[in-house]
C-alpha cells in the first residue's frame, strides 16, 4: 500500500515569513502527518525521509500479517476471531499507552536539528547509458582460386594426329590457353564481385558501429545534462539548508522561528494529534510564543479491549469510563505542553531562547450551541533555567504544569477559555487600513501631482489586483516618508512567491541609485524575496545597473500607466505640470 502526499501549501507569519507544509497519509498504517518547514526543499527532504520510514514500517507490518495469516490458516473460524479480538485489544492498549507516554517518549530523543539530515545526499537515480552491443562481425566471402596454366584443365589434350601434325598440336595448345584466358576473365570478375560484397558488408558494419556510437554519445550527453541539472538543483536546495543553518547560528530572529518550526514539526506524535501551531520569537526578551492546536475531547480514543463471544458469534467492545476519558484528555494536554517546551529548550543549541510561552488552543463542538468554538484552554510561560531543573521522567504532568504557574481550568475537557499568559502578536503594527483610489481616477488626473499618501494606496490597490488571481495579499504600512516600506505583498505561490517589499516614489525628478540601494537593503532586512520600486518619473543608468542581477524590479512612469490600464483605469503623468504645481 502506497503513501499519499498532498500538494505543498504556504502561509505567512505576522512578519511575512513563509511556512510551507504538505499533508501525508498512509492508509495501511493509519498514519497522517503534516510536514512543515521554512523552505520547500527542506519540506521535500523531510517528506522523503517520512516516506522511507513508512515504507520500512509497512514492510514489517506486512511480514507480520503474513506470518499471522500462515499461523491461522489451520485454525477454525472461532479461533481466528478470538485471535482477531486479541490483536484489536493489543492495538487499543498500545494506543492508550502511547498517549500516557507522550512526555517520556521525547526524553529519549535528541530534539536538536541535524542539518545534514535535511540535506539531499541521494546520488543521481539514473544509471549511465550502457554501450550498445556491437553488431556481429561481417561475413567475409573468400576469394576464388586463380586459374593457372599448370592446372589439368588447361593442359592440351593431344591425340595421335595432334602429336604427329605440328599444326594440330599448336591448335590444341592455343585452345587450352584460350580457355585459361576466358576463365581468368571470369575469375577477375568474380573477385571484383566478392570484394564489392565484402566491402559492402564492412561498410554496413562500420555504419552500424558509428550509428551505435552516435546514439550512445547522444544518450550519454542527455544523461549527463539531466545529471548536472539534478546535482545543481540538489546543490541549490542544500545551499538553502546551509543558509537556514547559518542564519540560525547568527541568531537571526526569523531563522530562530523557522528552526523551532522544524523542531516541533519533526516531533513524532500519534496520528490523532494535529501538530499544528503558530510561532513568534520575541528577540528583546528571548521568548518563543507557541500557539499550539490541541485535539478536541471527542477525538480521544476510548477503546480498551475487544472480546469475541462465541455463543453469539459477535465482537464486544469495552471502553474506558467517562472519568478515565476526562483524565486521559487532561493528561495528554499537559504532556503536550511540557513536551513542547522541553523540545524547544533542548534543541536551543545557540542559547537564543530564555523562555517559552505555550498557549493551548482547542477547536471543538460546543454542546450547548452545536457550533464549533475555538478557545485557549491552558497557558504557561516557563523560563529555561527553572524548567531544566525538572526531572520530566518522574513528574505528574498536571502537577508540574500547575507548579510552573500554568493557567487552566480544573477540567480541561470543559473547554473553559483562559487568557493567554503571553498572546501571539498576530499583526505587524506597521500595517494600516487601506482605501481605494483607482476607481476615482480619470485621464485628467496627474499621478505626478497626486497626494503622496493617495499615491501609496493607489500602488497598493494596483498590486492587490495583480496578485488577486493567486490569492495574494497586499498591506500598506504606516506613513513615514522615510524611504522605508510603503507596502508589503504576500504571494502564496510556493515557487515564485514569498514576501515582496514595495516602495512608491511619487517623484518629478529622476530616481537616484541611492534609492535603489536603500530598497535592496530593506529587502535584505525584511527577509523578503523581492523588492519593487514604483515611480512616476524614471531611473538613471546607474540605478538600472545596480538593480541588474538582484531581486529588484524597477517600474517607471510608463510601466505604472500600463499597469493602471491593465486593470481598467486611466490617468496621466505630466512631470512638467507637476513641477509647476510644486513651485
Amino acid at each position: 500500500m502506497e503513501s499519499r502526499v498532498g500538494r505543498m501549501s504556504v502561509s505567512y507569519s505576522a512578519r511575512g515569513n513563509p511556512s510551507y507544509s504538505i499533508e501525508m497519509w498512509h492508509d495501511g498504517l493509519n498514519k497522517h502527518r503534516v510536514i512543515k518547514g521554512p523552505d520547500s526543499s527542506i519540506i521535500e527532504q523531510k517528506v522523503r525521509l517520512q516516506l522511507s520510514e513508512w515504507a520500512d514500517r509497512w514492510t514489517l507490518h506486512t511480514a507480520k500479517e503474513q506470518e499471522r495469516s500462515q499461523r491461522s490458516q489451520y485454525k477454525s473460524e472461532q479461533e481466528r476471531n478470538k485471535q482477531k479480538a486479541l490483536d484489536l485489544t493489543a492495538e487499543a492498549t498500545s494506543e492508550l499507552d502511547s498517549l500516557s507516554q507522550l512526555l517520556k517518549a521525547t526524553l529519549k530523543v535528541n530534539d536538536a536539528i541535524q542539518w545534514d539530515a535535511l540535506k539531499d545526499a541521494r546520488p543521481f537515480p539514473e544509471r549511465s547509458p550502457e554501450v550498445p552491443k556491437a553488431p556481429p562481425e561481417p561475413t567475409v566471402l573468400p576469394q576464388p582460386r586463380k586459374p593457372i596454366l599448370t592446372d589439368v584443365k588447361y593442359q592440351p589434350k593431344l591425340g595421335l594426329l595432334d602429336r604427329l601434325i605440328p599444326g594440330r598440336r599448336a591448335q590444341r595448345v592455343q585452345e587450352a590457353r584460350n580457355a585459361l584466358d576466358v576463365d581468368l576473365s571470369a575469375w577477375v570478375r568474380v573477385c571484383k564481385e566478392v570484394e564489392d560484397r565484402n566491402a559492402q558488408a564492412r561498410s554496413l558494419h562500420e555504419s552500424l558501429l558509428a550509428k551505435n556510437a552516435k546514439k550512445h554519445a547522444e544518450a550519454l550527453h542527455e544523461w549527463e545534462h539531466r545529471r548536472l541539472e539534478y546535482q545543481e538543483k540538489q546543490a541549490l536546495a542544500n545551499a538553502k539548508t546551509d543558509k537556514h543553518r547559518d542564519d540560525y547560528l547568527a541568531a537571526v530572529p526569523e531563522a530562530i522561528e523557522e528552526y523551532c518550526d522544524l523542531v516541533l514539526s519533526s516531533s513524532q506524535y500519534p496520528h490523532l494529534l494535529p501538530q499544528e501551531y503558530e510561532l513568534q520569537y520575541i528577540a528583546t526578551s528571548q521568548t518563543l510564543i507557541v500557539d499550539y492546536q490541541l485535539p478536541a475531547p471527542e477525538s480521544m480514543p476510548t477503546l480498551k479491549a475487544v472480546r469475541y463471544v462465541a455463543a453469539r458469534q459477535a465482537f464486544e467492545e469495552a471502553h474506558i469510563t467517562e472519568a478515565q476519558k476526562t483524565k486521559l484528555y487532561d493528561d495528554v494536554l499537559y504532556q503536550v505542553a511540557l513536551r513542547t517546551i522541553h523540545e524547544v529548550f533542548e534543541s536551543d543549541s545557540i542559547g537564543a531562547i530564555d523562555a517559552v510561552a505555550f498557549n493551548g488552543i482547542v477547536t471543538a463542538l460546543d454542546r450547548t450551541t452545536g457550533k464549533p468554538v475555538t478557545a485557549c484552554i491552558l497557558s504557561l510561560r516557563a523560563g529555561k533555567n527553572e524548567f531544566n531543573q525538572i526531572n520530566l521522567s518522574l513528574v505528574d504532568p498536571k502537577a508540574c504544569f500547575k507548579a510552573l504557574k500554568g493557567v487552566g481550568s480544573a477540567k480541561l475537557s470543559g473547554l473553559s477559555a483562559v487568557a493567554p499568559v503571553m498572546p501571539l502578536q498576530r499583526e505587524d503594527k506597521r500595517f494600516v487600513d487601506s482605501y481605494g483610489v483607482a476607481g476615482d481616477l480619470d485621464d485628467s488626473d496627474n499621478l505626478a501631482a497626486m497626494d503622496w499618501q493617495d499615491f501609496e494606496h493607489l500602488i497598493r490597490e494596483l498590486f492587490e489586483k495583480e496578485f488577486s488571481t493567486s490569492g495574494g495579499e497586499v498591506r500598506v504600512t504606516q506613513a513615514s516618508r522615510d524611504g522605508g516600506v510603503d507596502a508589503v505583498a504576500f504571494d502564496p505561490d510556493p515557487i515564485r512567491g514569498g514576501k515582496i517589499v514595495i516602495q512608491a516614489k511619487r517623484y518629478i525628478n529622476t530616481v537616484s541609485v541611492s534609492a535603489v540601494r536603500d530598497l535592496y537593503g530593506t529587502v535584505m532586512a525584511e527577509g523578503a524575496t523581492k523588492g519593487v520600486l514604483v515611480t512616476t518619473a524614471d531611473y538613471g543608468p546607474d540605478a538600472y545597473a545596480f538593480a541588474n542581477g538582484k531581486p529588484l524590479v524597477l517600474l517607471n512612469g510608463s510601466n505604472l500607466l500600463h499597469l493602471l490600464a491593465k486593470h481598467g483605469h486611466k490617468a496621466k503623468i505630466d512631470i512638467r505640470e507637476a513641477r509647476i504645481a510644486a513651485r
